[in-house]
């Protein structure tokens, strides 16, 4: 893929990226990530940029962990379901290979005298 130039505003100061991704993705980060530090910012104006960005670091680490947490139980479930459907295939088979067995001696008792 071919690598762009992407110029991004983050608290005030501008940034040049080098990125194979869609401009228009890497720009919406951008804005998400200078909304989050001017709301920190703003919420307390002690902080300097840098401790604002650390606490959105802070806070997009949080929220990444948490997520792959959950996508690693979801894995585990879906590993499950699978378990389980193989193992249900494999007790219809059982069952309709029983079935088939059943029919032949029942076939089998009719078609003979008492």
């Amino acid at each position: 893929m071919e690598k762009k130039n992407v110029v991004i505003h983050i608290a005030g100061s501008e940034y040049t990226i080098l990125t194979e991704e869609d401009p228009a993705y890497v720009e919406a980060l951008a804005e998400t990530l200078d909304k989050d530090i001017t709301e920190i910012v703003g919420a307390n104006r002690r902080l300097s940029m840098t401790q604002a960005a650390i606490l959105a670091a802070l806070d997009y680490a949080d929220k990444a962990a948490k997520e792959s947490e959950a996508a690693d139980n979801l894995r585990g479930q879906i590993k499950e379901y699978l378990e389980d459907s193989a193992r249900y295939k494999m007790e219809a088979e059982v069952a309709r290979r029983d079935v088939e067995r059943l029919q032949k001696e029942l076939k089998n008792a009719k078609s003979k005298p008492f």
